[in-house]
């Protein structure tokens, strides 16, 4: 029988024809419920039918390629090509969520066509529009590396076996109401949206949670506490979950085993995306969040305390794509500015979400991600390079200029056992890996290992190792402002932070004046002749120096709502001078307040 929610005039493929030829169209379809990761049509089979979609969404897949091509939505058609042109199917179509089709068989189509001629004409034109289309993608798909755009449905589901406590989810909801254009759906709201908790899985259940997209520009789903068939239902009409765990206060010694929410979520032909928000009683102090992400394959996770208005709206700005991202770039000492214009924006109340560098902007990024305080973070600064001579450890030039026994100790003393998994924010640091030449993006492990693989000054400081056999060298060699890596990992704005070393400084040194090898050994060896020598760069500021000319061209990066900043360093400088470090943190501090007033007073995001 016919059904009647289909209007084919709003289908491009049929627009212009009369209302007597839809109408014979419109008599031959039925409806077809599509659950998802169902594949309604397969790369290579006969094409025979024509699907049109009157709720939900089909990604579009092609052999060779690891991300779907394009996706297809309500009021579109399926299969069309090959079905018109008479040949197989050029991509397999899956539902990415519960959806409903009507289908048209050729011998129906020959029918009709035979009575509606004009039908051909819309049909080419269309088909050369959806060629247009997707050549335009393919070359959006090529220059690779965006983030995913932000999910249309999301589902909240619990993780582990702990109740999810109901201050959060009323939290959440409360949140999420705010704004007019988002709705939260729950097993006790399904009755004001016409639905019947026993019948979810028809094509009219599917039909009324689909317009509800089509009417909201976000729609949450909280699923029930066990598998119920509204959790299922949830679950597969979501674009992404959110997979929620009660921490509590007590660390976790053991892997945290999935419950059958998960179990069913993840074992879904096409599982949705998954990130993890793990609840505790208070901020700070997080350990084994890595026993929960052991089973757990997520994009993200997140840190929120219960009753924490600021870590519910960090979630909340992840989840509609709006997270504000602060990318660190490499710099030697230099990197220090990076403390005066966190200083400032903590005082300013604009909240950084995910936060990532090179080298010692991984450092920097690190420590801000752990919440600690500016002036602690200045402090630790001026213990571990002037106190403690980091950088001022030589050895025999075997593996590296620098003892890095001693750098690494000094490292471990700022950061301790810090897991990246625990930091209260999310964070990532970058490293060249020279087995394979290709970037580095690390999210987990020790915080210490990734500063120190981050910042493996090639020559100065050895290689990290890692246990897989990687070699890696400091990431600014490859990326030195990673705005390109920070854009795979969200959307949204970000704060971009790099330095213009002085310029058009000249140095007075006379070439033919650097000594011999024997001649320096004999000044450096006698106090009374070192004054002789010439007031030459180390080949450690040099190749400092070096790296941060390799800026990689980021600014190609650079989107209209990211924030470029470039803090003042002090005109005769070293990279590798850290006795400034604390008149670099004030002078960074007094630019961004003033950046932030100018911003401010242009009404410009972040604010």
């Amino acid at each position: 029988m016919p059904f009647s929610n289909v209007r084919l005039s709003a289908v491009a493929t049929f627009k212009g024809l009369s209302k007597a030829d839809l109408s014979l169209l419109e008599a031959q379809l039925s409806p077809i419920a599509v659950t998802r990761g169902t594949a309604l049509v397969r790369e290579g089979e006969a094409a025979d039918a024509l699907y049109i979609v009157v709720t939900g969404r089909f990604s579009v897949d092609v052999a060779g390629h690891d991300e779907p091509v394009a996706e297809i939505s309500s009021g579109a058609t399926i299969g069309e090509i090959a079905f018109f042109a008479g040949g197989t199917r050029t991509a397999t179509c899956t539902a990415i969520r519960d959806s409903v089709v009507v289908r048209l068989t050729r011998a129906d189509f020959d029918a009709i066509s035979a009575h509606a001629p004009a039908i051909w004409s819309n049909i080419t034109a269309t088909l050369a529009e959806r060629l247009a289309a997707e050549t335009r993608k393919s070359a959006r798909l090529s220059g690779g590396g965006a983030a995913k755009p932000p999910p249309r449905t999301l589902a909240v589901v619990r993780a582990g076996s702990r109740p999810i406590p109901a201050v959060f989810l009323d939290s959440l909801c409360a949140m999420a109401q705010r704004d007019p254009a988002t709705l939260v759906v729950s097993s006790h709201t399904l009755k004001t949206h016409g639905l019947a908790p026993e019948s979810l899985d028809g094509v009219d259940a599917a039909h009324t949670l689909n317009g509800l997209e089509s009417r909201y520009a976000t729609v949450v789903y909280i699923a029930d506490d066990t598998l119920t068939p509204w959790s299922e239902k949830a679950i597969r009409q979501s674009d992404e979950i959110v997979l929620t765990g009660y921490h509590g206060a007590a660390p976790v010694g053991a892997s945290v085993a999935r419950n059958e929410l998960e179990a069913f979520s993840f074992a879904l032909d096409r599982p949705p995306r998954h990130r993890l928000a793990l609840l505790h009683d208070y901020r700070g102090g997080v350990q084994g969040t890595r026993h929960w992400l052991a089973r757990r394959p997520v994009a993200m996770h997140h840190h929120l305390a219960l009753g924490d208005d600021a870590s519910l709206a960090r979630l909340w700005r992840f989840l509609r794509g709006a997270a504000l991202g602060f990318v660190a770039c490499g710099g030697g000492a230099y990197c220090a500015a990076h403390v005066g214009l966190y200083k400032a924006f903590n005082e300013h109340g604009i909240g950084l979400d995910l936060l990532g560098g090179a080298s010692g902007g991984a450092a920097m990024a690190a420590a801000f991600a752990d919440e600690l305080p500016a002036d602690e973070i200045d402090r630790r600064v001026h213990r571990m390079f002037i106190e403690g001579k980091a950088m001022q450890r030589y050895t025999l030039p075997r593996y590296s200029l620098l003892d890095h026994t001693h750098f690494d100790r000094l490292l471990r003393e700022e950061y301790a056992n810090t897991l990246i998994e625990d930091l209260w924010k999310p964070f990532f640091a970058v490293a060249l890996d020279l087995t394979d030449y290709r970037l580095e993006v690390l999210r987990s492990g020790p915080v210490w290992s990734a500063i120190r693989a981050s910042a493996a000054i090639p020559a100065i400081l050895p290689p990290f190792f890692t246990p897989g056999g990687s070699m890696l060298v400091d990431g600014s060699v490859a990326s030195n402002v990673p705005i390109d890596v920070m854009r795979t990992i969200k959307p949204g704005p970000n704060v971009v932070v790099t330095f213009d070393p002085p310029t058009g400084e000249k140095l007075a040194v006379d070439y033919a004046a650097l000594p011999a090898r024997r001649e320096l050994l004999w000044k450096l060896l006698t106090p009374w002749t070192r004054a002789e020598l010439p007031d030459a760069p180390s080949p450690a500021s040099v190749l400092v120096r070096s790296l941060m000319a390799n800026r990689n061209h980021f600014e190609r990066h650079l989107q209209p709502e990211d924030w470029l900043l470039m803090p003042p360093t002090p005109a005769r400088m070293g990279a590798l001078d850290w006795r400034q470090h604390s008149t670099l943190v004030e002078s960074a501090y007094a630019y961004a307040r003033t950046e932030i007033a100018k911003r401010r007073a242009a009404q410009a995001a972040p604010f």
